[in-house]
């Protein structure tokens, strides 16, 4: 075994409403120790910034969105330096810099996380590994799912088959059966619902998953959800934040509190529907994510899978961390020029490295 390095990864999710950020120590092969973690709120003139933008991220392809990034760069800059400072971190081996990601159209190969790797470096006077996603997509992978591996090594000794279900504002799976690891996208998870919330409640998510118990859901406009193509694509296959919000405006007519209802039953109804292409029924389903909290979308899910879903904590895992710590397990593994994504995951042609680095 190689010496275990030490790393920051570094992630805001869709949701964007934080920066988290997790400390592991690894070899980039088996996790050897999963330490710290925290999340530090964007500056709210900054998140403000960034949510304008997805009512155009198309613009990220032509637009080097350079003050933007500059700061969303300084923003994770002085979360880690908080970090540092808060559990007595002197330094790390890399930073593992995903970013924020804006845009992200697999079928152009194109991708965008905010995130200036050299930027950071020269702030923080450590290496910086970013931009984890783009030699997957010049080869014609998706660019992700990217958390698979990390998985994988955290599930090595979890009874199998399982899935490890990440809802994000996109939902994520990892299929884990032995050797064979499978990973997709699968659908929306929490964005739709979080945008209506704000527009419908001014809340910024549904707590607890209250509103979409206090609604009903429509089936006729579930159905028209579900018939959509995606949802018959084999894995892998991956998602932008936005794919699904222009066709989610037929649930406007509805309720308020059936909007939510109904939205919720989408997520839980496209994540089940991703088990017609995989190999084996899973004996279980760990979620992590946000989404997580939901109750709605927990129970919903337990009621139509029929096998135990249970958030990651229960096997020990931090489900806020889970993603920070994976680009740092990430970070350490482009270091040594170990493999981010293979064939089953992204759509690769062959195993693939992947990350570029930044020297202070």
């Amino acid at each position: 075994m190689q010496k275990p390095l030490v790393a920051i990864g570094a992630i805001s999710g869709t949701s964007m409403d934080a920066i988290d950020l997790a400390l592991v120590l690894s070899d980039g092969e088996n996790v050897v120790e999963r330490m710290a973690g925290r999340s530090y709120p964007y500056p709210a003139e900054l998140r403000a910034k960034l949510l304008e933008l997805l009512k155009n991220p198309a613009i990220a392809e032509t637009d080097p969105l350079t003050e933007l990034e500059n700061a969303v760069t300084d923003a994770f800059g002085n979360a880690i330096r908080q970090f540092q400072r808060e559990f007595r971190i002197s330094r790390a081996d890399y930073i593992g810099l995903h970013g924020q990601t804006v845009w992200h159209r697999p079928e152009k190969r194109f991708t965008r996380q905010l995130g200036d790797g050299a930027r950071l470096a020269k702030f923080l006077r450590m290496p910086v590994v970013n931009r984890f996603r783009h030699a997957d997509l010049a080869v014609g992978g998706q660019g992700a799912p990217l958390v698979p591996l990390y998985h994988a090594a955290l599930a090595s000794k979890l009874e199998q088959p399982l899935i490890v279900l990440n809802l994000g504002g996109v939902a994520n799976i990892t299929y884990l059966d032995g050797p064979m690891v499978i990973a997709c996208d699968t659908g929306p998870a929490s964005a739709l619902i979080d945008d209506r919330m704000r527009l419908l409640f001014q809340k910024p998510f549904d707590k607890d998953g209250a509103m979409a118990r206090l609604g009903h859901v429509d089936a006729a406009t579930l159905a028209a959800l579900m018939d959509n193509p995606f949802f018959a694509l084999p894995p892998p296959k991956s998602l932008d934040r936005q794919d699904f919000h222009a066709r989610a405006a037929i649930v406007d007519h509805l309720p308020p509190a059936d909007v939510i209802a109904t939205l919720t039953a989408f997520t839980i109804e496209a994540t089940v529907s991703i088990q017609r292409h995989l190999p084996k029924r899973p004996r279980r389903w760990l979620v992590t994510g946000g989404g997580r909290h939901n109750k709605a979308l927990m129970e919903g899910f337990t009621e139509r899978l029929g096998v135990p879903v249970e958030s990651v904590e229960t096997v020990g895992w931090k489900g806020d961390f889970l993603e920070a710590e994976c680009f740092g397990y990430l970070a350490i593994r482009s270091s040594r020029g170990l493999p981010l994504s293979l064939p089953t995951t992204t759509g690769v042609p062959r195993p693939l490295a992947g990350g570029e680095t930044h020297w202070p």
